[in-house]
């Protein structure tokens, strides 16, 4: 069983429970010393010590999800310096991640290792509205360009989301505002060699209007649940597998009639998605292998109120890969790998489209004593447009008694989707897009805990961007055979920054921290910023832990304005929102918690013309076993 905990603890698909956990002289598995490093995946595809890396990294545990509480992801990810949200309506309405002022499509997101962005989409990318945390055991999150690891869709960073994997079972049941219920749960099985693990959630609310005009309420339910197995084959040699399912039902509202303006109506939309892996892992001496096999498929239903599907997609990926490290000498290590990924996708009113795309990276990584560098590149060959070659260096320097200087350099691609090529609007003549950033920092301590101070300057310059092109009026050229428009590589853009984190334990049991950014972005073709991209947005929390147990926490979100459009005419105002939490224990295994969200009842809009939550209260339990 000892091998099988630090096996899952340095696997590219750990989850928290099993990175910090260890054995007792019993054989028990208890929660490590908080000592213990902060191991990231992100970075360079294999699990290292974040202090290894030159690049900005952060990882959410569960404990820090429980804390926070509730299912809403948002409520955690804008925990993480450079990163923006727009949602359109409540929870499971569609909603954008924005990181380093990068476009959503632009985020690479990961679940247990496995792409699970829509090839049907439009834009190829992920909806977080879809993705709530009771399955989830940990987040790390990446920002910046790294297509030298990744490959396609990491420009403006990587979002990888563990499952949930524990021993016994715990789980938690919630009940507030706009007749919410969120349930969750999980449990595993260990012996020596082996682990077995099930978790679950099941959300619903009556929600409120989508549309900020409307009244009629638009709620959404999802039930999801996932598995994960890690069997010892022999000493050196580690079988897993991972499988996730969700299906979510949403209600919209739309552009009714006669005024076709945005408003109440009964249509809804069905999200069904599974995705998962098979895979091995060897660990010699000096050379450790994994070698997987993945897929995901996203199916969408739109209805009417009638019931009858309006529209319907259904997007499809697998892939094989192999990744590896080889110690070659003393400091000196060498990161490879390989992938082949075959993507089709069939909507309605488009015909069919289907591509592969193979890539290969190399990396050199050195550390010696408190010095880590790392340089690589990678070559993408796309069966639709061609090849593309990306390079990515970091270098990490520790001193003093807990400082460290960073910097990272990185490329960044996004293939053309799809429905970019293939659709009745594609133009198979599309090129990648492709980014360059970079990044300075110095930071302090570690995340979480102690003095943490961390600021970090930082650039991106993208160009090849890809943008509907409206043919009203005219014909010939790019517009031949495409008289409603279609897509071209048009625009370049940038963005620059700072980015701010600070944490002190101010007194026994309370913990002040926070993070801010400056994102400065621009169409450099326009001169425009670009839409939905505050310049300042900061979270500030605090949490307080009693002798008695009794645990109190506030989070206050301040995002500036910023326009709702590319052509900068709708502005959307700035907002404050402030959030209260408590929680107590009632035993070791039984604890009862609560929050009151937007205590102030701000209204304001990250997406023009849609509503946001606005007070409300909650109340749960959950128990460990």
């Amino acid at each position: 069983m000892r091998k099988y905990l630090f096996l899952a603890s340095v696997s590219l698909f750990s989850s928290t429970a099993f990175a910090q956990s260890v054995e007792d002289e019993d054989g028990a598995i208890v929660l490590a010393d908080a000592t213990q490093p902060t191991i990231t995946v992100t970075a360079n595809g294999l699990s290292t010590n974040v202090e290894n890396t030159g690049q900005a990294v952060i990882v959410v545990d569960r404990a820090e999800i429980e804390a926070v509480q509730g299912g809403d992801a948002t409520r955690v990810l804008q925990r993480t310096p450079g990163l923006s949200l727009s949602r359109s309506g409540g929870v499971g309405g569609f909603t954008a991640v924005n990181i380093r002022g990068a476009n959503a499509e632009q985020l690479l997101v990961l679940v247990d290792g496995v792409r699970v962005a829509d090839p049907a989409a439009p834009g190829g990318g992920f909806d977080f509205g879809n993705l709530l945390l009771g399955t989830a055991g940990k987040l790390d999150i990446l920002r910046g360009s790294n297509s030298t690891i990744w490959g396609s869709d990491a420009i403006g960073g990587v979002i990888d989301i563990s499952t949930r994997g524990e021993t016994g079972a715990s789980g938690n049941i919630e009940y507030g505002a706009r007749d919410t219920l969120f349930a969750s749960a999980a449990g595993g099985l260990s012996g020596e060699g082996y682990y077995a693990g099930l978790t679950g959630s099941w959300y619903r609310t009556d929600g409120f209007s989508t549309a900020a005009s409307g009244t009629e309420p638009d709620g959404f339910e999802q039930l999801a649940l996932g598995g994960q197995l890690f069997v010892d084959v022999t000493s050196n040699l580690e079988v897993f597998a991972h499988a996730n399912w969700s299906e979510g039902d949403l209600d919209l509202d739309g552009f009714p009639p006669p005024t076709y303006a945005f408003a109440d109506t009964l249509e809804t939309q069905e999200t069904r998605r599974h995705w998962g892996d098979l895979g091995f892992a060897w660990y010699g001496n000096d050379l450790t292998l994994r070698g997987s096999y993945s897929l995901s498929d996203t199916e969408r239903d739109n209805r009417d109120a009638t019931g009858a599907t309006t529209f319907a997609s259904d997007g499809h990926s697998e892939r094989v890969a192999l990744r590896g490290e080889y110690r070659a000498i003393g400091p000196v290590t060498v990161a490879f790998g390989a992938e082949q990924e075959w993507t089709d996708y069939a909507a309605s009113f488009s015909p069919a489209g289907e591509a592969d795309i193979f890539g290969a990276y190399v990396q050199l990584g050195f550390a010696m004593g408190r010095v880590a560098a790392h340089v690589g590149s990678r070559v993408d060959d796309h069966s639709l447009f061609g090849s593309n070659a990306s390079y990515g260096a970091d270098l990490s320097y520790g001193f003093g008694t807990d400082w460290r200087l960073r910097a990272s350099l990185g490329e960044g691609f996004k293939a053309p989707t799809l429905f970019q090529l293939l659709s009745d609007y594609g133009n198979p003549l599309l090129q990648p897009e492709e980014s360059t950033s970079f990044d300075l920092g110095i930071e302090k301590g570690t995340r979480g805990r102690g003095t943490h101070l961390a600021l970090t300057a930082f650039r991106r310059d993208s160009e090849d961007l890809i943008g509907f092109v409206s043919c009203f009026g005219v014909s010939g050229g790019i517009c031949t055979d495409r008289p409603f428009g279609t897509y071209d590589n048009t625009a370049r853009a940038r963005a620059q920054g700072i980015e701010a984190e600070a944490g002190f334990d101010l007194a026994p049991g309370l913990r002040l921290s926070g993070v801010y950014s400056f994102v400065d972005t621009e169409d450099r073709t326009t001169g425009l910023d670009l839409a939905r991209r505050p310049r300042h947005t900061a979270t500030l929390f605090a949490d307080y832990e009693a002798p008695f147990g009794l645990k109190l926490g506030t989070d206050l979100r301040l995002v500036g304005a910023s326009f709702d459009d590319a052509g900068n005419a709708v502005r959307l105002d700035g907002y404050e929102v402030f959030d209260l939490r408590a929680a107590m224990p009632l035993s070791d295994a039984v604890e009862i918690y609560g929050r009151i969200e937007n205590v102030f009842d701000a209204d304001y809009q990250s997406v023009a013309g849609y509503n946001s939550p606005g007070r409300g209260a909650f109340v749960g339990v959950r128990a460990r076993m």
